[in-house]
C-alpha cells in the first residue's frame, strides 16, 4: 500500500423507471473531515430515487482524506490527512448493507492525501514524500520505503514552493507506479519489484511549468485484448485548470527486468470550454475515464450558480486517444473534491467538499453525457469555503 502526501437530508427526483431499476440497492461510502466514514444507500420506489445515510464509523484518524475499495479482497482502505503529528491508515470490511467493520489500523507519518494498493500483497506521510507499507495493516506495520522529494528551484505558482506528490496509482500491468507531483510539475514513475513490492526510481514525465498535475487515469482502445497497446494516461492539472494526455511506452522486451515505462505528453486542454477563462480561485480536482469519455471536476468555479461547480466532459478518439471538449455540466456540489462513475456507467456520484453533499447524477453510457440529478444527500456538516473541512471522498461500493 502506498500513500502520497503534500501539503442527513434526502432529495427525491422523478426519473424513468428503467434507469432507477439499475440503481436499486446501490451502496456508496463517503468520508468526512469530522473523522467518520458514512455508508449511503441509493434506493428506488416506483419511479423515484432516494439517497440516505444508513450508518457511520470512525477509525481512520481525525481527517480521513481518501477511500479505496479493493474489490479483489473486499477491503476498504482509508488514509488520514492529519497535519498534527502522526496520521493513520486503516482497513475495513463491509457487510451486505455497507456497514463497515475495522480490520486493521497503522500509524503513519501524517499528511497523507491519497493511497493505493499495488504489488499483490505488498504495498500505502509527511509532506513531499511517498511511503510504502506492507499489508495487512496493524499496530506492528512499519514503513517499508519512503522517498523524500526536493525541488532544485520553486515552480512558477506560489503553491510550488516544494514537491507535492498528490496521488499514486499502478499502470495496467502492475509493474509500475505513477505519482503526479503538483509541486514539481512531474509524473514520477517507479518500477515495482514483483516479489517484494519494492519501488525503484524510473524517471518522470515532464508537465508544463505551473500545470500542477494532481490525479491520473488510464485508457486503452481495446483493454480486454491488450491493456497496453495504444495506452494513454490522462492527468488533471490542478494549478493549470487543464487535463493532459500522455502516450505510454514500455521497454521493448515486455519480460525484461531492466528498462522503464516512459511518458510523452501529446495534448493539454482546459477544463473549461474554448474561450472561457477559469474563474479566479478555481482549481481542477480529479479525473475519471469511462469507456471513450474523460471527465474532470472543477472546484470553486460556481459556473452553474452559487455553490454549484462544474464537471467537464471530453470525448476520447477510439483509435488515437486524442480528447475533444464535449460539454460542461453542473456538479450539483460546491468544491467537488472527488467523483466516481458507477460500474454500469449510468450514474456518477459526486462529493462536494464545501457543500458536504453526495450528488448522484444520471449518465448516458452511449453518449457519455451527464443528465439530471437523481438523488442528493447532506453528509454530516457543511464545510467552510477554502478550508480543510467538509466531505473528503465518495466511492461506489461495488
Amino acid at each position: 500500500m502506498v500513500s502520497s502526501a503534500s501539503t442527513g437530508l434526502g432529495f427525491v427526483a422523478a426519473l424513468p423507471l428503467l434507469l432507477l431499476s439499475r440503481a436499486h440497492g446501490a451502496i456508496l461510502l463517503a468520508s468526512h473531515y469530522t473523522g467518520e466514514i458514512h455508508t449511503l444507500s441509493l434506493s428506488t420506489e416506483d419511479a423515484e430515487a432516494s439517497l440516505t445515510v444508513t450508518s457511520s464509523t470512525s477509525g481512520c484518524g481525525t481527517l480521513p482524506a481518501w477511500l479505496q475499495w479493493d474489490a479483489a479482497t473486499e477491503t476498504l482502505y482509508c488514509v488520514d490527512e492529519s497535519w498534527y503529528g502522526s496520521g493513520m491508515a486503516a482497513s475495513f470490511s463491509a457487510g451486505p448493507d455497507g456497514a463497515l467493520t475495522q480490520t486493521g489500523q497503522a500509524t503513519t507519518s501524517g499528511a497523507s492525501v491519497h493511497s493505493t494498493v499495488f504489488g499483490g500483497e505488498d504495498g500505502k506521510g509527511d509532506p513531499s514524500t511517498l511511503t510504502t507499507y506492507k499489508l495487512p495493516l496493524s499496530a506492528d506495520t512499519a514503513v517499508q520505503q519512503q522517498f523524500k522529494f526536493n525541488l532544485t528551484a520553486p515552480g512558477p505558482n506560489p503553491r510550488q514552493e516544494a514537491a507535492h506528490p498528490h496521488s499514486s496509482f499502478p499502470d495496467p500491468t502492475g509493474r509500475y507506479l505513477l505519482v503526479p507531483d503538483l509541486g514539481a510539475d512531474l509524473i514520477r514513475i517507479f518500477g515495482i519489484d514483483a516479489a517484494s513490492g519494492a519501488l525503484a526510481d524510473c524517471g518522470a514525465g515532464q508537465a508544463d511549468p505551473g500545470d500542477g498535475p494532481r490525479h491520473g487515469a488510464f485508457w486503452a482502445p481495446n483493454p480486454a485484448a491488450s491493456p497496453t497497446d495504444g495506452l494513454t494516461l490522462y492527468t488533471v492539472n490542478e494549478l493549470g485548470n487543464s487535463v493532459s494526455a500522455w502516450a505510454v511506452s514500455y521497454p521493448a522486451d515486455a519480460d525484461a527486468s531492466e528498462g522503464c515505462l516512459t511518458l510523452s505528453k501529446t495534448q493539454t486542454l482546459s477544463t473549461y470550454a474554448e474561450g472561457t477563462t477559469p474563474p479566479a480561485g478555481s482549481k481542477a480536482a480529479e479525473v475519471q475515464v469511462k469507456g471513450n469519455f474523460l471527465y474532470a471536476a472543477n472546484r470553486a468555479d460556481e459556473t452553474f450558480g452559487a455553490g454549484q461547480d462544474s464537471l467537464a466532459t471530453y470525448a476520447i478518439d477510439a483509435e488515437t486517444g486524442e480528447i475533444a471538449w464535449l460539454e460542461a455540466t453542473s456538479a450539483h456540489a460546491w468544491y467537488p473534491r472527488t467523483f466516481q462513475v458507477s460500474a454500469a456507467g449510468d450514474l456518477v456520484a459526486v462529493g462536494g467538499q464545501t457543500s458536504s453533499n453526495v450528488a448522484v447524477i444520471a449518465r448516458d453510457p452511449a453518449t457519455g453525457r451527464l443528465g439530471e440529478l437523481v438523488a442528493n444527500v447532506l453528509v454530516a456538516s457543511p464545510g467552510t469555503a477554502g478550508e480543510e473541512d467538509g466531505l473528503s471522498a465518495v466511492i461506489w461500493l461495488e
